[in-house]
């Protein structure tokens, strides 16, 4: 059996930085090690330097149910670590003990997204090692890449603040009881994980009732097929906070709410002609039993921090 004679295969990487992140360019420097159990044939042993995106899910049930599905190639680069030198199909004996076979590789120059996984599809780059016996069929070995699109830092419109504003004429029960005013801006556009983002808010409540403000985080997942013919469309919520309620009849109430982006979220996905990934930040005032006054903060999330242009 393959498992009884190739033991403790592992790929061991000569770290490009702190976060084991990779981007477009970077040289992979690193070996290959496993144990042999006994002596073994082996008649070659390849590498594999992947990127690719694959899209999928389905609709309706039954004879219905229809399926959706699109896949990129990015990038498929090959090369040997061992191959006999002498003529074609001969064989190269491995004694028993420990095994190590040095590589290098780069990753292609190109505009990639960044690694995702997501429920209907995911963005993933690999490096896989197999090992070909005779007679027998390859054993394979992977490990994932996280790879990082850097967005440009000096568009324009990434340090720029960002403001909105929304009012809604509630009421209650047969009679009007006057309007509800959200005004609200950011200091930036561009935001990395685990920075906080603080959103400042001017209240208007000419209601008879006490309203609530509620700021969360919202990750719009877009999967599509080849030329966008069919999509579908995912809404997450990543975190929200409550901010202090706003009583009945009160006007111009200023306020700063703070939300934190997870650390875990992924970078955002523009340039993928498959999947996309958005963020936006959502403050809404809650005035219950009427419609929630909303405005919406399209953001950026990137991996290298972003100062706000002032004044904010």
């Amino acid at each position: 059996m393959f498992e009884s004679t190739f033991q403790n295969f592992n790929f061991n990487f000569n770290r490009l930085n702190e976060r084991n992140t990779v981007i477009s360019g970077d040289v992979l420097t690193g070996h290959v090690s496993f144990d042999l159990t006994k002596e073994t044939k082996l008649s070659f042993i390849s590498m594999a330097l992947t990127g690719g995106v694959r899209v999928h899910w389905s609709t309706g049930g039954g004879k219905n149910r229809r399926h959706y599905s699109a896949k990129l190639t990015l990038f498929d680069l090959k090369t040997v670590l061992l191959q006999p030198s002498g003529a074609v199909g001969e064989t190269d004996k491995l004694p028993p003990g420990t095994h190590v076979y040095p590589f290098t590789c780069q990753i292609p120059q190109g505009d990639f997204p960044s690694t995702f996984h997501g429920p209907h599809g995911h963005i993933e780059y690999t490096l896989t090692v197999s090992i070909k016996r005779p007679w027998h069929m390859a054993k394979t070995f992977k490990t994932e890449l996280n790879y990082i699109h850097h967005i440009d830092t000096s568009h324009p419109e990434l340090p720029v603040p960002l403001s909105g504003s929304n009012r809604v004429k509630t009421c209650s029960l047969l009679c009007s009881s006057g309007e509800v005013t959200v005004k609200a801006r950011t200091e930036k556009k561009a935001f990395i994980p685990g920075e906080t983002v603080k959103v400042i808010c001017d209240f208007s409540n000419g209601s008879t009732k006490t309203a609530t403000p509620k700021l969360k985080l919202q990750q719009k997942q877009t999967y599509f097929t080849h030329n966008r013919i069919s999509k579908s469309m995912l809404l997450k919520e990543l975190t929200a906070v409550l901010g202090d309620p706003v009583t009945a009849h009160t006007s111009d109430q200023h306020a700063e709410i703070m939300i934190t982006i997870p650390f875990s979220a992924s970078l955002s996905i523009t340039n993928c002609s498959i999947l996309e990934l958005e963020y936006f930040i959502q403050l809404s005032l809650c005035v219950k039993p009427c419609t929630d006054v909303t405005v919406l903060f399209p953001i950026v999330l990137c991996d290298t921090p972003i100062e706000a242009r002032l004044p904010f």
